[in-house]
């Protein structure tokens, strides 16, 4: 079986190309066959008011386009300056590495590849963020 396998809980709710979908009373596995379909589990999905750090507004931008509210094109340009911003306040090694990450896959119009890459750097951020509180 090829494509993308999503192992839902029960009452999960995930987004797909634009719908909401949501799992039944039992865990459950989808077989997503179709490539390059938009999906983000709502679990996962970041909220406007939620909206409040550098590393967050560029993952919400990203988001937008998986639930189809921004068409590719106009968020394209928003998230590539926003990495450009990131880089600069984001210079360690592994910072580097999924900054280049979500790069390449904005740039293959992979929006949820670029997702998953900035939003492992939102740990950081808040570690940062929490320091400089201090």
């Amino acid at each position: 079986m090829s494509g993308l396998v999503l192992k839902l809980a029960p009452r999960e709710r995930v987004l797909i190309n634009g719908a909401v979908i949501e799992n039944g009373d039992r865990r459950s596995r989808l077989a997503i066959m179709t490539p390059n379909a938009n999906i983000l589990r709502l679990r996962d999905a970041i909220h406007p008011e939620e909206v409040n750090t550098p590393v967050r507004r560029v993952c919400y931008i990203a988001q937008l386009v998986l639930s189809g509210d921004v068409t590719p094109m106009d968020a394209r340009h928003q998230i590539m300056r926003g990495i450009e911003q990131l880089s600069q306040a984001l210079t360690d090694h592994d910072s580097r590495t999924h900054l280049s990450l979500a790069t390449s896959a904005v740039v293959e119009g992979q929006f949820y590849q670029a997702l998953k890459a900035l939003r492992a750097l939102l740990p950081r951020e808040s570690r940062l963020l929490d320091t400089a509180r201090r």
